[in-house]
């Protein structure tokens, strides 16, 4: 049986990485990936109560997150919001095949700050592995530097500016990340525009079966896993392309498709919202006014 291992702590994670080493602040830390002493077994399963930011430019093993692989060798970086689990497949690397960083955060660094009201807008801290950020050299040294300036901060005794600061430069880092995975989106526009296109087949040929009020309306879950994407990453994915996310697009079918019923039968709008995989009509009738301005009856006496 494979080894579990629960950190809850930033000194819990320097105990099993980097042993004897100071700990500077209680609630954030960053790690030289060239410099860990620790050992984690084959099959050791991770999981923290913080948020992890991690780069490496070279590995000779794998790191399993979900079901896929971590193949750091292309320079990526990875975020993980806290409870994710990640499981070491091989022996930990020698110090000499690694490089890289990692800065590690508890919530409660940023709890109270700007911040902290801002993480949910980070959604790549849930994308998959597979989504990971790839960098350029220079986006990579404007990381770095982030990372250099939070060190030497960390290294200075802890004063009242030191949160502000640290945090500060933090929001930077993550600030950054988001405009390099508008620019990585912007790359991959061929593929992202054919997703665009299966998820608009899928939702088309969904709405057309007979069987909705069986099955329910399609979720973002659903549709993220027929095209292999995290929630998260097809709806930002689907933001960048069409300016709607993921549950806009599921709307726009579904109002489309209300209309079409409204228009070609004599069905009450109660029937029509059960057929469309509502449970309780007054939620379809505050959703079609929502998005069209008008209740059904009265979209249907207009026209």
């Amino acid at each position: 049986m494979s080894e579990f291992v629960h950190l809850q702590t930033i000194a819990d994670l320097l105990k099993l990485f980097q042993p004897g080493e100071n700990l500077h602040h209680p609630l954030i830390t960053i790690i030289d990936f060239g410099k860990v002493k620790g050992h984690v077994g084959d099959g050791t399963k991770i999981a923290a109560d913080f948020y992890s930011i991690m780069f490496k430019t070279y590995a000779n093993n794998y790191v399993k997150y979900g079901r896929k692989n971590i193949d750091f060798q292309d320079g990526s970086l990875i975020c993980m919001a806290p409870g994710q689990v990640i499981e070491m497949d091989s022996e930990i690397e020698t110090s000499d095949s690694m490089a890289g960083w990692g800065i590690f955060f508890h919530p409660d660094l940023i709890r109270g700050t700007s911040l902290g009201d801002k993480m949910k807008e980070y959604n790549f801290f849930s994308y998959e592995i597979s989504e990971a950020l790839h960098l350029s050299e220079k986006e990579r040294q404007i990381l770095y530097d982030c990372v250099l300036k939070i060190e030497a901060e960390l290294r200075e005794n802890i004063d009242i500016y030191s949160q502000n600061i640290i945090v500060s430069t933090l929001e930077l880092l993550l600030s950054y990340c988001i405009r390099f995975y508008g620019r990585q989106f912007i790359t991959r526009k061929s593929s992202n525009n054919a997703v665009v296109a299966q998820i608009e087949t899928m939702l088309n040929e969904y709405f057309k079966q007979h069987d909705i009020q069986e099955r329910g309306l399609p979720t973002v879950k659903y549709l993220a896993e027929q095209v292999h994407l995290s929630p998260s990453y097809l709806s930002d994915l689907l933001k960048k392309e069409t300016g709607k996310n993921t549950q806009d697009h599921i709307h726009f079918h579904l109002i489309e498709e209300a209309k079409n019923i409204l228009l070609s039968t004599n069905k009450s709008v109660s029937e029509i919202a059960y057929s469309l995989g509502f449970e309780y009509p007054q939620y379809f009738n505050k959703l079609f006014k929502q998005k069209t301005g008008k209740t059904p009856v009265e979209f249907r006496n207009m026209n």
